[in-house]
């Protein structure tokens, strides 16, 4: 951009208002990329009617400025307890945008003090200024933040106030000539602190400028601003020996950079390019992006997988990885064919390595002085890697290394305190040490951090942030958050297990509650009147024979179905989803909620919610002999082929005549001597089903499911584990399953028809034949099976063939087993708006449809309800939300959607793992004893598959 002019103008209001607005008007050139030159003009009306945002204020009172509300804006406590005879004095503080972007978790802290008024604990920080420059500064750098920042923002008791800065003509700032756009924000920033001074001087409240750039703080200093870095400002609070564990090691190394006599360390990791150069490599295709992927198995060893390359690249050891942690996007570089590699055959693990290496944690350690252990284990895995690949001892991988980060993925960690690495010395003293935290994700590199509570965290579960990972550090630095409770410990455990998941889990807030009917659980289907809201244009289904099926003690139920004889023969099938939408409206706190959780997250004891348990289990639940609202797919069915001759969609309201379990609706299919309606109605939606699941199979549909676990909790104690035992499938399972399928894909298609730019679709993507190789060679050489994967259909034919004759079950688990394995191989099934991605991309490839969407769970699936809103509009029942018109829009909530719904997966795994684990323990405290192999007591032994070995280990799968 070239700066041609700038002006700043009066411009008078309509006629109807006695103010005046200023504007800002700017000019510039812009290059488009086919060369022209384009005149840009921008204007930005500036106001002189914002308020400062303190309760009361008589200078914003005499310009006419509205009172804020009582419980809302800033108050004049200061923003902390501070120490005694502090020279702040009351003040309140205006924050730097670093300071938002790296030390949130202090920011969030809380004095560990209970409100009289409330149950609510006291927050550390109050009464903060959030200037507009560093709200939109955040929003472009990090999403996550900002929902944290504004999280803060709504809470009534934190006193956090949005000065809307750039708008205001006291404060608005224009970028000048040769200034880069940080320069320019900062200088936004000291004029805001600068105006703020000035208004609250006659009441003699200070305002304090944080930052951790020691530039800026120089240059407010200058200006007569009172600045401090974060860390000085924390030394004077009242509970600073807490706090100060909070602040983030980047405001630690700041202050150090201000040190004279700084020592330069020496570089383990070559630096990482800038982003300039990233950019440039990217674009001409020098260097190639994607998530990195940490080997569980290996810590010296990663993967990259990019577009261009049909398997993933390959980082073998610490200098390739270049301190890439588990989730980043990095840019890597090639290298040569002739420094290819295969996959390590051993297990490494990295804290068995680590306990040896030199570097102990003290204040004064150097990275440069740690043993040459792990390098020698580099070079010995790289010899065996080169022998491997010159004798064929297996597939040479394409490697690379990374040259640089294209986006850090950092989050908290769960992990404990390392305490072999722990001096007494540090036990005793409260002055801070670092120590080391081995995170619980085995991908993850153990964290220094420095801490004054070192005797109290050992035996802890903790959360840990990261900070940064330094060129000189064989280690990333972090900082702690807070302990969860003592190590194996089931609160502990289960907290650690949604935090490792980024499961949301906070409750509700008021805001949201307020969205609920305020009649709350008393709330009814009104009765029929075309006139009101709740029946206008829906089809009166209350009569047919509607039921559910369900798990058992299924609350949220989504769905039921129905089905009977036409005149002509044909079978008219129906799936009635609840009505979430109507409920659920855009643009209000609820949707706001819904949308960041993204789905509910189904544990072994609890369920986290994605709606407030009202919705979810009440007013939007198809209970049985109950009215409700839904959303109504109803077919004409051949009942032949089951092929579809007509289906219409309906806002409806309908009344369940009953709610089943799986096993309840077998029992009552298979008893021939019922012949009420309801029963019928059941046998008729399995015939149907039963046709088909056969057309599926035949068009190459895949059969994957991993065999599902219930665990029986001791209702005596607390959610204790009795036993484990797999869930058993019937033919009611598949019934549900087919006609929940078939209601996805014509939803889809509906939707796409109407919005083909917009439209909420889910998509499975072929998976590269490469990823097969190992499951192949293994099938071929140990068991003489041949896996084709030349399509869906070739691989659900020889899978079907994989059996194990000499097995005792017959080979039922040994197939069981390939399938687990099949679908590991596997891309990961996403949701994608349509008008991203080519049409011929749209397909499913487990299911063998070229089109499918979520339509049939909106209380637990965001997804759902955007799917629920677009087929109402469709259908004409409601014009679409404007949002859901902007592709842009529709794919960054559905990026955000999917995260949700991986971690919500890996998080119910993660839930069962943990109870199996007790049940297994209390199995063994029960047995007493069992059988000795050598040394060790084998208290449980079962039959189990070697399904990966090492050259030091091998993984087993037990399928009991």
């Amino acid at each position: 951009m070239v700066a041609e002019a700038i002006t700043i103008q009066k411009r008078p209001l309509p006629a109807s208002s006695a103010r005046e607005q200023q504007f800002s008007q700017k000019k510039f050139l812009k290059k488009t990329a086919r060369g022209k030159v384009q005149k840009i003009l921008r204007e930005r009306y500036l106001r002189d009617d914002i308020s400062c945002g303190r309760r009361g204020c008589e200078v914003c009172r005499q310009k006419n400025v509205e009172a804020l509300q009582k419980d809302q804006g800033l108050g004049e406590m200061g923003c902390a307890e501070r120490k005694k005879g502090d020279a702040l004095g009351r003040h309140f503080v205006v924050l730097d945008t670093n300071v938002v972007l790296h030390q949130m978790d202090l920011l969030e802290s809380t004095l560990g003090k209970i409100r009289s008024s409330s149950s609510s604990p006291v927050p550390s920080f109050t009464n903060v200024i959030i200037l507009q420059t560093v709200l939109d500064e955040v929003r472009h750098r990090s999403l996550q933040l900002y929902n944290r920042l504004t999280t803060l923002i709504r809470e009534p008791e934190q006193h956090f106030w949005v000065y809307w800065n750039d708008f205001s003509a006291e404060t608005a700032t224009v970028r000048e000539a040769n200034e880069s756009p940080n320069d320019r924000n900062d200088r936004a920033i000291r004029q805001a602190v600068k105006w703020y001074a000035g208004h609250f001087r006659a009441a003699s409240l200070n305002v304090v400028m944080l930052s951790d750039d020691v530039a800026n703080v120089a240059k407010a200093k200058a200006d007569g601003i009172l600045a401090l870095p974060v860390r000085e400002y924390v030394e004077g609070m009242a509970n600073a020996p807490q706090l100060l564990d909070l602040i983030a090691s980047r405001s630690l190394d700041h202050a150090a950079d201000e040190g004279d006599g700084k020592r330069k360390e020496a570089s383990i990791y070559p630096p990482h390019l800038p982003s300039s150069a990233l950019n440039a490599g990217l674009s001409t295709g020098k260097f190639s992006s994607g998530f990195f992927n940490a080997n569980p198995y290996n810590y010296l060893e990663g993967t990259v997988r990019v577009t261009d390359m049909d398997r993933p690249v390959l980082l073998v050891g610490r200098q390739a990885m270049n301190r890439a942690v588990d989730g980043d996007i990095v840019a890597i570089e090639m290298l040569p064919e002739s420094e290819w590699k295969v996959e390590a055959d051993e297990v490494l693990d990295a804290d068995e390595v680590q306990k040896n290496e030199g570097e102990q944690g003290d204040d004064d350690d150097e990275a440069g002085e740690a043993s040459n252990l792990a390098d020698d284990i580099e070079e010995r895995l790289a010899r065996r890697e080169r022998k491997g690949a010159s004798e064929g001892g297996g597939v040479a991988q394409p490697t690379g290394r990374v040259v640089g980060i294209v986006k850090r993925n950092w989050r908290s960690y769960v992990a404990h305190i390392d305490s072999s690495r722990v001096h007494t010395s540090a036990l005793l003293s409260m002055q801070a040490t670092s120590l080391f935290a081995i995170p619980l994700d085995r991908k993850i590199p153990r964290i220094r951090l420095r801490t004054r509570q070192a005797s109290s965290l050992l035996g802890q579960k903790i959360l840990v942030g990261l900070d940064d990972w330094r060129e000189s550090s064989r280690y990333p630095d972090g900082h702690f958050v807070r302990a969860l409770g003592k190590v194996e410990s089931q609160e502990a455990e289960q907290e650690s297990l949604l935090l490792e998941h980024d499961v949301p889990y906070r409750p509700f807030s008021k805001a949201i509650l307020d969205c609920l009917p305020p009649e709350g659980d008393s709330w009814v289907v009104p009765p029929k009147d075309e006139s009101h809201p709740a029946w206008r244009d829906r089809v009166d289904l209350r009569n047919e024979n509607i039921c559910s099926i369900d798990p058992p003690g299924c609350q949220d139920i989504d769905d039921a179905l129905h089905a009977k004889r036409l005149p002509n023969g044909n079978i008219e099938a129906g799936v009635h989803i609840a009505d979430v939408s109507y409920f659920v409206k855009p643009d209000t706190p609820m949707d706001a909620e819904a949308a960041s959780r993204g789905t509910t997250v189904y544990l072994v004891d609890k369920r986290i919610d994605m709606l407030p348990h009202l919705l979810g289990t009440n007013l939007c639940s198809l209970r049985p002999h109950v009215e409700r609202l839904a959303f109504s797919v109803i077919w004409e069915l051949d009942p032949e082929t089951a092929d579809t001759v007509s289906v219409r969609y309906h806002k409806s309201v309908i009344a369940s005549k009953s709610a089943f379990t799986y096993e309840e609706a077998q029992l009552r299919k298979d008893d021939k001597t019922r012949k009420d309606d309801i029963t019928e109605s059941i046998r008729l939606l399995n015939h149907v089903a039963i046709k088909l699941k056969e057309k599926r199979m035949k068009a190459g549909a895949l059969n994957l499911a991993s065999p599902e676990v219930r665990i029986h909790l001791d209702s005596q104690e607390a959610a204790g584990p009795i036993d484990v035992e797999q869930k058993e499938m019937r033919e009611t399972n598949s019934l549900v399953e087919e006609f929940m399928l078939l209601a996805n894909v014509a939803v889809a298609r509906r939707i796409y028809e109407a919005f083909p730019q917009t439209a909420v679709l889910r998509r499975h993507s072929p998976p590269p034949a490469t990823n097969f190789e190992t499951l192949k060679e293994i099938l071929r050489i140990r068991k003489g099976l041949d896996l084709d994967v030349s399509s869906s259909g070739a691989l659900a034919d020889s899978l079907d063939k994989c059996i194990d004759t000499a097995a005792a079950d017959g080979g039922k688990t040994f197939n069981t087993l390939v399938r687990i394995m099949a679908t590991r191989c596997m891309l990961s099934a996403e949701y994608f708006c349509s008008g991203t991605v080519a049409r011929d991309s749209f397909g499913h490839y487990g299911l063998a449809c070229d089109m499918y969407t979520h339509f049939t769970s909106p209380i637990r699936r965001m997804a759902d309800v955007l799917t629920h809103r677009q087929l109402s509009a469709a259908i004409e029942y409601v014009p679409l939300h404007p949002s859901l018109h902007d592709k842009g829009f529709v794919e960054r909530l559905l990026n955000g959607v999917n995260k949700r719904h991986r971690a919500a997966q890996m998080a119910s795994r993660a839930s069962v793992e943990y109870y199996v684990g007790l049940a297994i323990a209390r199995r063994n405290e029960e047995m007493g004893g069992g059988t000795t192999v050598g040394k060790d007591e084998i208290k449980l032994v079962e039959r189990a598959y070697v399904i990966r070995a090492f050259r030091n280990g091998v993984a087993v799968y037990v399928n009991k």
